[in-house]
């Protein structure tokens, strides 16, 4: 009932006009940001931070928590009109969502997708209400070497479910742990990786990186691959018929339990939500071979699921500073830059910040549900602006916000030069977001690791003889090995496949 009261307080300075604008704003430039293909929530958050420069950190908290759900709606009505995902969680969406729309059913897609996306985000912000404190409030027995641990976790658990390679997850966050060591030693005061750069003294800025890297990357990426836009299919009837009502909601609710749960694992991002969702749906499916035909399920289980995940995604960063998606690291490094610290302290020390953007989110999800349906066509058209026009103004804004960081432009160049790396990156397959995570808690581990040795006189041994700090050790070990295993199996099937063919 305490969390109960605190989301209530929430409400009222959220329901204030300016929180409310806000929160309008963020889940608008959400719904463009999902169904402009190519660009998605990471690229459009990590793009806007600099809007939110000099704001108040609640406002600008409940902004960018608007574009990151937004865009998960605003991703389904591009597959389902033109069979185009405006991010990755909705290409399973085209599936069957297409095939209804080209049935002349395409309002029914989106009808069943905007309420499973509605009820799958809702239960979710209910379990980030209730299950975030009492978690929150154990989290607070962590020490460093606790902390240190957990965060190994995250990481290799992100590591190992962030592309193909295992060996090329490990270069991609090798690569971003280099980066947070740019800058003072912490402990010794000598300069790290600076180059005598005098901008790098205070280490290399994460929102630059992630513009860079995020950003200008699928900008130059869809330079080379430009859409060939179809013209959307009319959205007519918005309701699913009489005998297909109960199947759907079955899957709204297998969508939002397994999205939920998927949503707390670190790495487990609302992509593999999706996939499993539709997985399950055509196994437990009567009539299986109606999947990719027009299934009403396959629409409606993945939709629920991926916004299920994004809400239950900031449970383990509310709670333990811990991002479980690169859209999470791009939120995280925004609280960080507001002067917050994501982890177990922020629901005692911010209370009044977190409970206000918690409840902005229940807003969001219902100013959302509202505008979807009905302004679907426009969105669609939005869609098919020419990228000649849109993405040398996406330029201009990215230079423009990666310039005002610090009012230099030194970082603009930095900004570029990420943008490059990122795109190289992407054609060799090496996952970025391994490269951000690990900036962003790149200084967290090491000075969880630094605290920990300075407690136990230099001796590892804290980190065995500590029970919880031993278990997640563990459980990090086995994690590793399974994920070196299946990838030798994929290794080795793959081998099969050529020598057969």
């Amino acid at each position: 009932m305490e969390s109960f009261g605190l989301l209530m307080n929430g409400f009222e300075q959220a329901l204030t006009w300016q929180n409310l604008l806000y929160c309008l704003i963020g889940v608008s430039v959400g719904m463009f940001v999902g169904i402009m293909p190519g660009l998605g929530p990471v690229a459009g958050t990590a793009i806007l931070i600099p809007l939110t420069f000099g704001m108040d950190p609640t406002s600008a908290i409940i902004m960018l928590s608007g574009i990151y759900y937004g865009a998960m709606y605003g991703g389904t009505i591009t597959s389902v009109l033109i069979n185009i995902p405006g991010e990755a969680a909705s290409v399973v969406t085209c599936i069957d969502g297409h095939q209804l729309a080209k049935q002349g059913r395409a309002g029914v897609a989106l009808g069943v997708s905007a309420i499973g996306s509605f009820v799958g985000g809702i239960v979710s912000l209910l379990g980030l209400t209730f299950i975030a404190p009492p978690l929150a409030q154990f989290a607070l027995r962590f020490g460093p070497p606790e902390f240190f641990a957990l965060m190994l976790l995250g990481l290799m658990m992100l590591i190992g479910l962030m592309g193909r390679s295992l060996v090329k997850g490990f270069i991609a966050a090798a690569f971003g742990l280099i980066l947070s060591l740019v800058g003072i030693d912490p402990i010794s005061g000598a300069t790290r990786f600076t180059f005598d750069i005098p901008q790098f003294l205070g280490g290399i800025d994460f929102v630059i990186v992630a513009m860079g890297l995020f950003g200008i990357s699928e900008i130059l990426t869809n330079v080379e691959n430009q859409h060939k836009m179809k013209k959307p299919e009319r959205v007519t009837g918005l309701f699913p018929r009489k005998g297909e009502w109960a199947p759907t909601m079955k899957s709204i609710g297998r969508g939002t339990g397994l999205g939920f749960f998927i949503g707390i694992v670190p790495g487990a991002n609302a992509v593999l939500a999706s996939l499993a969702s539709y997985a399950l749906e055509k196994k437990v499916s009567k009539n299986p071979e109606r999947f990719g035909k027009g299934a009403i399920e396959g629409v409606a289980g993945p939709e629920t699921a991926n916004n299920a995940c994004s809400g239950s995604a900031l449970i383990p960063l509310f709670t333990l500073g811990l991002p479980s998606s690169p859209t999470v690291a791009v939120i995280m490094g925004a609280l960080i830059m507001h002067g917050l610290q994501p982890g177990p302290q922020l629901f005692k020390e911010n209370a009044d910040f977190t409970w206000a953007v918690i409840a902005s989110m229940f807003i969001g999800n219902v100013i959302l549900f509202m505008m979807n349906l009905p302004l679907a066509n426009m969105w669609a058209k939005v869609a098919q602006v020419p990228y000649k026009i849109l993405l040398p103004l996406i330029i201009m804004f990215t230079m423009v916000g990666a310039y005002t960081v610090h009012n230099n432009v030194f970082d603009v160049g930095v900004m570029i030069v990420f943008g490059i790396i990122g795109y190289l990156m992407k054609k060799l397959d090496l996952p970025i977001a391994a490269t951000v995570l690990t900036l962003v808690l790149g200084s967290q581990i090491e000075s969880s690791l630094l605290q920990s040795l300075a407690i136990s006189n230099g001796s590892l041994d804290i980190f065995l003889t500590r029970p919880i700090a031993a278990i997640i050790l563990v459980l990090t070990v086995f994690i590793l090995f399974a994920s070196i295993i299946a990838g030798l199996k994929n290794k080795k099937k793959m081998l099969t496949t050529d020598m057969e063919i």
